[in-house]
């Protein structure tokens, strides 16, 4: 007996993405739409919301978006209550709110003891509690239902010293500890139905790392010749991507994946350079 592709469908499913005005939720909400389920997209900025709103709606008119502040619980509180009223239900949280601050960045001609400390903290708060809350907030809707998925974003940062970005690179090793924390507590106290994975984006040529990877010409900067080094692939990935994982990863074809850290990194992660 074959094993049906139905395992992997996630029609109908109702999927929130924190960070939904940004390029990787919008990439992944677009995988979403096209595979049937529902989409709410949150957050905090209202413009870049809407304009991924009104593009998504090419995909599905019902794609929904609401305004959320990832660090606030009342906010959260608010929304949810809202999702529920609507669909009455949670099937999966994708936290994709996040980024860097270029005052929690070394500067090329800086060392660590030039860090603004207070961009260190803003950018370790949004990228570890911005996580961390929603999931709380969400997470309850999930364990009251018995199911869910949430999935979390790691990065390269973990498993490499990735030079310069030391407050992103604090939040996201400890993003991947709280994804198998949180993935045992819910297994374990509200049932195997809820599982929480997380995915590791290798290097990503949008429009927000442009800039620092490649030149005016098209050409590879020195930081974007050192990536393409260590990468087997010999190309950076494309935002469309990480859709794949993160389906995989909300359907029932994963129902016995818990805890995990998955790299979409065309081998950065596992090659030492020689």
């Amino acid at each position: 007996m074959g094993i049906s592709l139905s395992i992997f469908s996630v029609e109908n499913k109702v999927v929130l993405l924190t960070g939904g005005g940004g390029v990787l939720a919008g990439e992944i909400a677009k995988g979403f739409l096209n595979a049937g389920a529902k989409v709410v997209l949150l957050d905090i900025n209202e413009e870049y919301l809407k304009k991924r709103i009104d593009e998504l709606k090419t995909i599905d008119k019902d794609v929904a978006g609401l305004k959320c502040n990832v660090l606030d619980k009342e906010s959260l509180e608010s929304v949810k209550a809202d999702i529920l009223k609507s669909y009455r239900r949670i099937d999966v949280l994708i936290n994709a709110a996040g980024g860097n601050m270029p005052g929690a960045t070394i500067g090329i001609d800086n060392n660590i003891f030039d860090l603004e400390f207070e961009q260190f903290k803003k950018v370790t708060d949004l990228n570890l509690n911005g996580t961390v809350l929603p999931t709380l907030i969400f997470g309850r809707a999930m364990a009251d239902q018995k199911s869910g998925s949430i999935i979390n974003i790691s990065s390269m940062a973990v498993s490499r010293a990735i030079t310069r970005v030391v407050g992103y690179s604090a939040a996201k090793a400890a993003i991947d500890n709280f994804t198998r924390w949180m993935a045992v507590e819910l297994a374990s106290k509200f049932g195997s139905g809820i599982r929480v994975n997380a995915i590791a984006p290798g290097f990503l040529l949008t429009n927000q790392n442009r800039t620092l990877l490649t030149n005016p010409d098209g050409s590879l900067t020195e930081r974007g010749k050192s990536i393409i080094a260590l990468t087997p692939f010999k190309r950076f990935g494309d935002p469309e991507e990480l859709v794949g994982t993160v389906i995989f990863l909300a359907s029932e074809a994963s129902k016995f994946v818990t805890a995990t850290v998955i790299p979409i990194d065309g081998g950065f992660s596992a090659f030492s350079g020689v």
